[in-house]
């Protein structure tokens, strides 16, 4: 079972192909973990990297699942359009689309 600073390391540390490949609209830094009590919070980080980033705080102790944390992730940039976007780009890169 890993501790807490296991789990903050891997929030900040991830990092995916998009990021090795270095496409136009990934975040370099997809996760961003925030040490404060009071977030995320939809009106200060929504938007974080262009609204391609998920924020993640609140990392505790769950005596169900092991830990619990709140992550906060645009919808639609981040979600719907923002992966096609990414989907697209990695798909142009791989040689899968002209």
């Amino acid at each position: 079972l890993p501790n807490q600073g296991d789990l903050i390391k891997a929030f900040k540390s991830f990092s995916g192909k998009p990021q090795e490949k270095r496409l136009p609209s990934a975040p370099m830094h997809p996760i961003v973990y925030t040490e404060n009590s009071d977030r995320p919070q939809p009106r200060f980080d929504v938007d974080i990297n262009n609204g391609m980033s998920v924020t993640v705080s609140r990392l505790r102790p769950c005596s169900v699942l092991d830990y619990k944390f709140v992550a906060l992730g645009h919808n639609t940039i981040r979600g719907a359009a923002g992966a096609a976007l990414l989907n697209a780009e990695l798909m142009y890169l791989d040689g899968l689309i002209d």
